[in-house]
């Protein structure tokens, strides 16, 4: 089985507004999380999708996806939100096993839920990659050098810029395998190590890459929001 995992957990404190997560804010004529979901729901390899929403906006979520999505409220799951990003894929991975009869060869792909531009090529890129990776991580490559400072005040080093990639989403695994390798972390890794792909990397395992686009932005500011709104209308 394939499964989707939408992570709309946050609350959005970065975008500066106190009243509503990012996710839930109007993209055209629809939120944000609808526009992403949306996404998923026309990779017909993909069996259900989870969305992890933090706890006070699941009722709203529900009437959401009932406005806007009812004909596919079947292949839909609603599960709470964590406190942080790997906390939220744990609770989705949970309602997975006790909603289905999952396996060990399971794979979920992991997608913010504040991209909405995520194209149909990198979600089958990722299905298809993982069938010989552990896990997948989006990237674009790198176009600006980037400086690294390990005191903020000064250049400590600059990589070469021909072997750095910029992160996105999807990132893609089995879910087995997340859960071995998350819950044997301390409390203190778990703070310390955000990135799923990276807890991959750490014990050993073979992350491939999948080819992102540019236009593949995070809505996190309103800056980005602002840039988003521009490319809904240009479409």
């Amino acid at each position: 089985m394939i499964y989707a995992g939408i992570l709309a957990g946050g609350k959005g404190t970065r975008m500066g507004l106190q009243d509503m997560p990012k996710q839930f804010l109007e993209l055209g004529s629809k939120p944000i999380l609808i526009h992403t979901i949306e996404k998923f729901i026309l990779v017909k390899e993909i069996n259900k999708i989870v969305i992890g929403v933090h706890p006070d906006w699941i009722i709203y979520t529900e009437d959401l996806i009932k406005k806007y999505l009812s004909p596919f409220i079947e292949k839909i799951v609603i599960a709470p939100g964590g406190s942080n990003r790997n906390d939220t894929i744990t609770n989705i991975i949970t309602k997975i096993k006790t909603e289905f009869s999952s396996n060990d060869d399971d794979i979920i792909i992991t997608h913010d839920s504040v991209r909405p531009f995520v194209s149909l090529k990198t979600i089958k890129e990722n299905i298809w990659l993982a069938n010989n990776y552990d896990a997948i991580d989006t990237v674009v490559e790198a176009v600006d050098t980037i400086v690294e400072s390990k005191d903020k005040e000064s250049i400590s080093n600059i990589p070469e810029r021909q072997y750095l990639y910029l992160g996105q989403t999807p990132q893609t695994f089995k879910m087995s395998d997340f859960m071995s390798f998350y819950n044997a972390l301390s409390e203190n890794d778990k703070e310390i190590l955000t990135d799923a792909c990276k807890i991959f990397t750490i014990n050993g395992k073979k992350v491939g890459l999948a080819k992102g686009d540019y236009s593949n932005i995070k809505i996190t500011t309103i800056t980005d929001l602002k840039i988003a709104r521009s490319m809904i209308e240009d479409n």
